[in-house]
C-alpha cells in the first residue's frame, strides 16, 4: 500500500517532483523524461507510468524556464517512436510465445481492450492509440503479433508521435502556467488522466456487450 500511495503522490503532483529531479539532475532530467515515455510506450509490463499528464506538466515547465521545450519535444517524440518500435518487434518476433508461456504477465483486460480497439478503427489504432493510456502501450506489441505491415505501422507510429509529444507539451507550455490552472494543477491532472481514460473504458463496455 505504501508503493501505490506514492506513486498515486507521483502522479498528483508531478510538478513539484518534476522540480525537485530538475534542482538535483539538471540537463539528466531530459534523459530520465525519455526513460518514462520510452518505458510507458515500450514495454508491456510498464502501462502505469504516467504518460498524457506527465507531457503537460513538462510543458507547463518549458513555460516557466525551467525546462527548454526545443530540446524536450524532440527528445520525447524520439523516445515514443523508439518504444513503440521496440514493442512492436517484441510482439512480432515473441509476442505469441511469450504470452502462452507466461499467461499472467499481461492482464486480459488490457489486452481485450486493445483488440476491441483494433476491431474498429483497423490499422488506424496505431496513431488513435498514442492518446489513450493503457492501449498505447498495447497496440504496437498487438500490432507485431498481428503482423501489421512495418511500413504502415512506422509512419502511424511516427505521426502519432509528434501529435501527441507536440499537443501536449505545447497545452502545457502555453496553459500551465496561467494562474487559474497553475493554482489547480491537481485538479487538472486528474482531469487529464480521467478524460484519457473515457474512451478506452467506453470501447471495453461495448466489447463485452
Amino acid at each position: 500500500m505504501d508503493l501505490l500511495t506514492a506513486i498515486i503522490d507521483i502522479v498528483l503532483h508531478l510538478d513539484v517532483h518534476l522540480l525537485k529531479l530538475t534542482a538535483d539532475y539538471g540537463v539528466w532530467v531530459y534523459a530520465i523524461l525519455f526513460l518514462i515515455i520510452y518505458c510507458e510506450t515500450g514495454l508491456v509490463i510498464t502501462p502505469f507510468l504516467p504518460g498524457d499528464s506527465l507531457l503537460f506538466v513538462a510543458g507547463a515547465l518549458c513555460g516557466m524556464g525551467a525546462l527548454q521545450l526545443g530540446w524536450l519535444a524532440p527528445l520525447l517524440i524520439l523516445a515514443a517512436f523508439g518504444g513503440d518500435n521496440t514493442n512492436y518487434w517484441i510482439g512480432r518476433l515473441v509476442g505469441t510465445r511469450l504470452l502462452r508461456t507466461h499467461p499472467g504477465l499481461i492482464k486480459p483486460e488490457y489486452l481485450d481492450r486493445t483488440h476491441a480497439f483494433y476491431e474498429k478503427h483497423g490499422s488506424k489504432t496505431v496513431l488513435l492509440a498514442r492518446f489513450l493510456p493503457i492501449i498505447r502501450t498495447f497496440a504496437p506489441f498487438v500490432a507485431g503479433i498481428g503482423l501489421m505491415r512495418y511500413r504502415l505501422f512506422m509512419l502511424s507510429s511516427a505521426l502519432g508521435s509528434m501529435l501527441w509529444i507536440g499537443s501536449l507539451t505545447l497545452a502545457g507550455y502555453f496553459f500551465g502556467n496561467i494562474p487559474a490552472v497553475k493554482n489547480n494543477l491537481t485538479l487538472i491532472i486528474v482531469g487529464i488522466i480521467v478524460v484519457s481514460l473515457l474512451p478506452a473504458m467506453r470501447e471495453l463496455i461495448r466489447h463485452r456487450k
